[in-house]
């Protein structure tokens, strides 16, 4: 295992497999279990690097795949890094353009020698192999890079699901061959789809690999959420004890909740900044849609319970105008309640973590939230 990120377990929960946990990277510590807001660009839209650290974030998450294309990793690398390139200053992990071969499934064509695409920037050719994913978040200089995979769609047949997570198993080997180490800690990526054999027998494989830690992709593509817990509570008792254990691609909030119950320390979407552009916040009442008429003349806080720059500051009146006339400030303001309203929510998880109180707390907040469905307080 490197010693470039290491995890260090603060607190279990009895009633769980919830721990609390410290990350230990290169540039600085990293509270689990953590929510990581997704920089895509090499920017969390909407928002500066001061407001993510004032909105609690300390890790966030880059592309492989699309800084590859535009601006190039190469001038990334001359610029001094992504930390420097973009002014972030806290840990960084960077997607390894897995869930590209996933989401631009009409752009690409697999092979065993890796994935060609069609670029959805200008049409040219691109081919992706493992080692040149280990090359190229290399020369971005994250924190923590992740293996090439594939991630299959739901629903598929189990025959392509096995043969998908075979050839991420290959894929893991010939990344680990290439890895940069040093200061670079590789995660592997469990895959199987819904199937539970599947996912434990890659759990149990990537667990023998010692990597430095382990993610859990192929989730929340479309699968009923009950499935994606089955899912967990498969995979999380297969891997190591002592490496931090990363959901990809979840956000919402009754999924932060059931992912640390089961196990997970780090989650990461673009769920928060995106349906903030669209006119949508995560409240603790529940999601406030502030394009609606009813908040017209509206003049509390958005969220009055929340101590975000937003709240503090604007009304829902104010809010509506802004998106009513189209004006920047409105998605940039929604934006930061949303990222605040998540990094609040893992600060309280982990605070109720350390008081031996997880379920009563996650209990309370997704009731007050809304969710009421079994397969959201399936706890």
């Amino acid at each position: 295992m490197t010693a470039a990120v290491q995890l260090e377990i603060i607190r279990r929960d009895e009633g769980s497999r919830a721990r609390r946990g410290c990350l230990h990277t290169p540039h600085g510590p990293v509270e689990t279990p953590c929510f990581m807001p997704v920089g895509t660009q090499a920017t969390v839209k909407a928002t500066t690097p001061a407001e993510l650290r004032l909105a609690g974030a300390e890790i966030i998450l880059a592309n492989t795949y699309h800084l590859y294309l535009r601006p190039g990793a190469d001038l990334v690398r001359r610029a001094g890094g992504l930390h420097r390139f973009m002014h972030w200053d806290g840990a960084i992990l960077t997607d390894s353009g897995g869930y590209q071969v996933y989401s631009l499934g009409a752009l690409r064509k697999i092979s065993e020698a890796g994935v060609a695409f069609r670029s959805h920037l200008d049409g040219a050719s691109v081919f992706l192999r493992p080692e040149d994913a280990m090359t190229i978040q290399r020369d971005l200089g994250a924190d923590i890079i992740m293996a090439f995979d594939e991630c299959a769609p739901y629903p598929c047949a189990p025959a392509y699901a096995a043969e998908s997570a075979a050839l991420t198993a290959r894929w893991l080997r010939r990344c680990l061959r290439a890895a940069p180490g040093g200061e670079q800690a590789l995660f592997g990526i469990v895959q199987g789809s819904v199937f539970a054999d599947l996912r434990r027998d890659c759990a149990r494989d990537l667990a023998d690999l010692d990597l430095a830690g382990y993610g859990i992709g192929g989730l929340s593509v479309g699968e009923p959420k009950g499935l994606m817990y089955e899912m967990l509570e498969a995979v999380v008792p297969e891997l190591p004890e002592d490496r931090p254990r990363y959901l990809m691609g979840v956000g919402s909030p009754d999924a932060l909740v059931n992912g640390v119950l089961r196990g997970v320390d780090m989650f990461d979407c673009v769920l928060p900044t995106r349906i903030a552009r669209n006119g949508t916040a995560m409240t603790r009442a529940g999601r406030v849609v502030i394009k609606n008429a009813r908040y017209a003349e509206d003049f509390l806080p958005l969220d009055p319970g929340c101590a975000c720059e937003t709240c503090r500051h604007y009304s829902r009146a104010y809010l509506r105008h802004l998106f009513q006339a189209k004006e920047i400030l409105g998605l940039r303001l929604l934006t930061l309640h949303n990222l605040h309203f998540l990094e609040t929510l893992m600060r309280e998880i982990r605070a109720a973590i350390s008081a031996g109180d997880l379920a009563a707390y996650g209990r309370g907040f997704l009731a007050a939230y809304g969710y009421t469905d079994s397969k959201e307080m399936s706890f």
